[in-house]
């Protein structure tokens, strides 16, 4: 059988060509035995990309970087930022590159991003490698995200490099994820540009992103101010989005939000099971910073960073322009709230026409009824809708303080929920935590079936389906304390 002829690939460089300063050209490291893990064949389709070609040995090199096209220039991206609050002056893609970005469907612009690719210099001492766990997980939890419909960065393959690389749990199978995003512009690159002190080049990334993500706020009297507002809300409604199908972060330093407002970097993440607003997962969240009920005041702490960074190009004076950041910076609460609300308001099948004077108190009290007894997130929304209907019983048979629950239905029902809306919002599949360790330990045992399957019901979250009833069930009673760890 002969190779797929080789696609023509226009991989352009602009980041590289417009920023040199925050950036490094690198090379992918050489994989000894690659081997195809997961490829995302309607990404690759919409992107302009023969799955047949990716799964020769000429795509699967263009997928780890070995073999990039003629014109790409790959760069290792330079950004700083507060990691637990501490500030790194000079973080950047450690393990990452940069192959360059290409046009997406509608016209839209696109990074082809690596991740476990190589050392880069700003690797800090480790190997630059990725082992296949990981890879997948940030492939299985980034196309959930987009099922879900919350912005985020797109897993496009997952290859497997042939090495074995070592870790504290031992040696494990090494791989690079390729993603695509918006951009990898991210708060942390403001912060790296500010601290070169040359308002040149702080003004040539925050027109970048300009044109990028907000072509059309060039235009305005205040561009720069007009891009944190613009960035700001993008995050409120992310961070909001996060909130309303239980995912935890896990680790929101500036380095991890991006200016697009697509979440990235699914490192020590996950989605509650019971629901908590101390929920933690995260090995090295000892103090809890990142928690479940703290993502939307961390969000706003790190915009802060974001408008400190912005500062030399928003006014001359510079009492001026923290004014103007401070003021603006204030709209956050307001925003996130709207937003919380306006998804709950969905999530609960509540009429538009339905007053926040009785639907705050509404929401304020199902959550410490869920928080009272740890009521299973996802399950409790979607038997929800079941109740809609006049099934009650599955999902008050889970509380303990029935009374309380009865009078919150009585206030609820009050407002003829529909339970349409509520099927169309609350999912019935998400990749619930001990579903993903079984599917990883199977991968990595080269047993890819769990992770297809998981995938196959992920995607599609709000679709109920025969087969899939175990993906819709909470974790087993001996699976414990769940922590993730970031791979690295």
């Amino acid at each position: 059988m002969s190779p797929t002829p080789q696609p023509t690939i226009s991989l352009q460089a602009r980041f590289a060509t417009d920023l040199p300063e925050l950036s490094i050209p690198w090379q992918a490291e050489q994989t000894p035995e690659p081997r195809l893990l997961a490829l995302n064949e309607p990404l690759a389709t919409a992107l302009g990309l023969d799955p047949d070609w990716l799964r020769d040995r000429e795509g699967i090199d263009f997928l780890t970087g070995t073999r990039p096209p003629e014109q790409a220039a790959p760069v290792a991206q330079a950004y700083a930022g507060h990691q637990f609050g501490a500030y790194s002056p000079r973080l950047g893609d450690g393990r990452a590159l940069l192959l360059g970005d290409l046009t997406g469907p509608g016209g839209h612009h696109l990074d082809l991003h690596l991740k476990g690719s190589g050392r880069t210099p700003f690797a800090r001492g480790g190997d630059g490698r990725a082992a296949v766990g990981p890879m997948l997980r940030e492939y299985i939890v980034s196309e959930a995200m987009h099922g879900l419909g919350i912005p985020t960065t797109r897993s496009l393959a997952v290859v497997a490099t042939g090495r074995t690389i070592l870790r504290e749990e031992g040696p494990l199978p090494g791989a690079v994820l390729a993603r695509v995003a918006s951009s990898h512009l991210r708060v942390g690159s403001f912060q790296y540009a500010r601290n070169l002190d040359d308002p040149a080049i702080l003004r040539r990334l925050a027109d970048h992103a300009l044109r990028i993500h907000h072509p059309e706020a060039a235009q305005d009297a205040q561009p720069y101010l007009s891009l944190f507002r613009r960035v700001m809300a993008a995050q409120a409604d992310l961070v909001a989005r996060w909130l309303l199908v239980g995912f935890v972060h896990g680790v929101m330093n500036t380095d991890n939000m991006t200016i697009s407002g697509e979440t990235i970097d699914y490192g020590p993440c996950a989605f509650m099971d019971a629901f908590d607003r101390n929920a933690v997962y995260s090995s090295i969240d000892s103090g809890g910073r990142y928690a479940y009920g703290n993502q939307p005041a961390i969000a706003q702490w790190n915009l802060a960073r974001f408008a400190e960074a912005l500062l030399p190009l928003l006014h001359e004076d510079q009492d001026q322009a923290v004014s103007l950041v401070t003021e603006a910076l204030g709209e956050f609460p307001r925003q996130y709230g709207t937003a919380f609300s306006a998804g709950m308001r969905h999530k609960l099948g509540l009429p538009a026409e339905a007053g926040d004077e009785a639907v705050g108190p509404l929401i304020d009290d199902l959550l410490a009824l869920l928080q009272q007894d740890h009521i299973d997130y996802t399950q409790f929304f979607r038997r929800l809708g079941h109740a809609a209907r006049g099934d009650l019983g599955p999902v008050r048979a889970v509380f303990t303080d029935r009374p309380a629950f009865d009078a919150w239905t009585e206030r609820w029902q009050s407002f003829s929920p529909d339970p349409e809306v509520m099927d169309r919002t609350n999912p019935v599949y998400i990749p619930r935590n001990h579903l993903v360790e079984e599917a990883l330990a199977a991968a990595t045992a080269q047993d890819l079936g769990p992770v297809e399957r998981l995938l196959e019901a992920v995607s599609a979250p709000f679709d109920e389906r025969p087969g899939l009833e175990r993906y819709a069930e909470g974790p087993p009673e001996d699976f414990g304390r769940y922590r993730t760890f970031c791979g690295t």
